[in-house]
């Protein structure tokens, strides 16, 4: 067997044992080889040629005379302007990036209070008789829906617009959100009617969609409290003055750069702003309405009157605890490095925990049953409560204040009853009793570096309970003062002018038998036996 000579024929023979054998192969073999070895040598004479010419052109450089630089210093000159330029573009990218996944945020938490509607229309409708059930669920899907055109038209402007009247109301760009705006500019650099939320880099559109879906939310609360006995008709219409006249006045005071927000006053998410409004507005429309039939004996003992689904309630109230991650942790109204987010979420889940489980538990004690309404009331006035210092607290102090919550809503509920406020849902003992409650506890627990991190300004002292002076509480307690003192008087003026003029309350005939057959000539459980009374 012929050996072969080279490393090439000793590396192919082991690849294929038929050259080894086969003269022709081998042949062909060599030829190949030399053909590398002419394409390498061509490869080095190239290589060596270019790098000649690069050492002559460097050579020639050093050579030159200096006024032979101009074109180089030309090339130069060029070549920073365009890295300049790339730069810039890299930094304006940058910039609409932030925009966009702020704006994609702003969005997405406002969808999440959007869907609270159905949380509330489930529990609210669970929680009241089956006969009243679609009154109860189209009141609140329309309530959204008149509170979306009532804020486009004047609501918007009136809180947000700039003012020249010492911080009472918005007077720039009043009408449907339409004022001048370069948003999403901020700070100095923002020019336009809304000078109160330039603090937020999102498009203003956004902006607006972000609130208008809170001032649904405050419109809503008022529907489960005049449940059973209001009129569909009158209570559209003051869903309308919700979204004109009471809500956007006291929000230009908190959010719109008025006199409360000059005064330091601290409401993150809506304790004050969005639950005691829709709280007051609440009560004012109880006394005004009068408690239902068969709630009080002649003797004035309150008697029961069950829901007809606990487990549509319940889910209501799972819906509500959900859509909280985009209330509170969404009014950061930007992503920033996350922290403030994961914080606010943490805190608000915290408190709503605590509050279900003292709320079982005093409910446990007064009533003797664990009673599952308590229980999920509980929830939401954890939730409530911790909404405006979600960003201001610590954890721990949101344990705190959920425990306190849940033990007040239980005690709220009973105490209302005793004095024949007739609420069916619990509502006032959650949003009004919690929001106010909520409001104070910025004032109790409220630690300056996180308000500093949140809020970006110091408190004018750090709370109460945690190492400060009363300055702060006072400022909180006057803002929960003065929106009582503007939206009971403006809510009782209103419901007694529907009263006179559209009439407020169904007719005793049909309160018995119903508003889905009096009102909407429909039912919500059609071939159903209803069993009981009152059914």
């Amino acid at each position: 067997m012929d050996v072969p000579e080279t490393w090439p024929e000793r590396f192919l023979s082991k690849w294929s044992g038929t050259v080894s054998g086969n003269s022709a192969a081998r042949i062909h073999l060599k030829g190949t080889i030399d053909m590398w070895r002419m394409w390498a040598l061509a490869s080095l004479v190239v290589v060596l040629l270019l790098s000649g010419g690069t050492m002559s052109q460097t050579m020639a450089q050093e050579d030159v005379k200096p006024g032979a630089s101009a074109g180089a210093d030309t090339k130069a000159d060029d070549s920073k302007a365009a890295e300049a330029a790339a730069a810039a573009e890299i930094k304006k990218g940058l910039a609409d990036l932030k925009v966009g996944m702020d704006t994609v945020w702003v969005l997405l938490t406002a969808f999440l209070v959007f869907f609270m509607n159905l949380g509330f229309a489930a529990v609210e409708s669970g929680m009241c008789r089956a006969k009243n059930c679609v009154n109860i669920l189209s009141k609140n899907f329309v309530v959204f829906a008149v509170s979306s055109i009532a804020f486009w038209i004047i609501g918007w402007g009136l809180m947000f617009g700039n003012d020249t009247n010492g911080g009472w109301i918005g007077t720039s760009g009043l009408w449907f959100a339409s004022g001048e705006d370069n948003s999403p500019l901020t700070g100095d650099a923002y020019k336009g009617d809304y000078s109160a939320i330039n603090w937020t880099g999102v498009p203003l559109l956004a902006k607006f969609f972000f609130q208008l879906v809170f001032c649904g939310t405050a419109a809503t609360i008022v529907s489960g409290a005049v449940a059973e006995r209001i009129k569909y008709h009158t209570f559209i219409v003051f869903s309308f003055v919700m979204g004109t006249l009471i809500y956007p006045v006291v929000g230009h005071w908190v959010w719109g750069g008025g006199w409360l927000a000059k005064m330091s006053f601290f409401d993150f998410a809506g304790s004050t702003q969005v639950h005691s409004i829709g709280g007051w507005a609440a009560l004012a429309g109880i006394i005004v309405l009068g408690p239902r039939i068969g709630k009080y004996t002649a003797e004035g003992k309150p008697t029961a009157i069950p829901g007809h689904n606990m487990s549509l309630a319940t889910i209501g109230c799972f819906v509500l605890w959900f859509g909280w991650f985009g209330f509170n942790p969404g009014s950061t109204m930007s992503i920033g490095d996350g922290k403030l987010i994961a914080h606010v979420a943490v805190t608000t889940n915290t408190a709503a925990a605590f509050a279900t489980i003292t709320a079982t538990i005093t409910a446990w004690l007064l009533l003797g049953k664990p009673d599952l309404g308590m229980t999920l009331n509980g929830c939401l006035a954890g939730l409530v409560a911790i909404t405006a210092p979600c960003a201001f607290v610590t954890v721990w102090s949101s344990v705190i204040i959920g425990s306190i919550a849940g033990v007040a809503v239980v005690l709220a509920v009973l105490t209302f009853d005793r004095i024949k406020i007739d609420d069916p849902v619990g509502a006032t003992s959650v949003h009004l009793v919690n929001g106010v409650f909520g409001t104070l506890c910025i004032g109790l627990f409220a630690d300056s570096e996180l308000v500093k991190d949140a809020a970006g300004k110091p408190l004018m002292g750090t709370g109460l309970l945690t190492g400060g002076g009363p300055e702060q509480l006072i400022v909180q307690a006057t803002g929960a003062l003065a929106t009582a003192a503007y939206v009971l008087p403006v809510a009782f003026i209103t419901w007694y002018i529907l009263k006179a003029t559209m009439g407020l309350r169904v007719s005793k005939e049909e309160e018995i038998d119903g508003l889905d057959h009096g009102e909407h000539g429909n039912e919500a459980y059609p071939g159903f036996v209803m069993l009981g009374p009152g059914h």
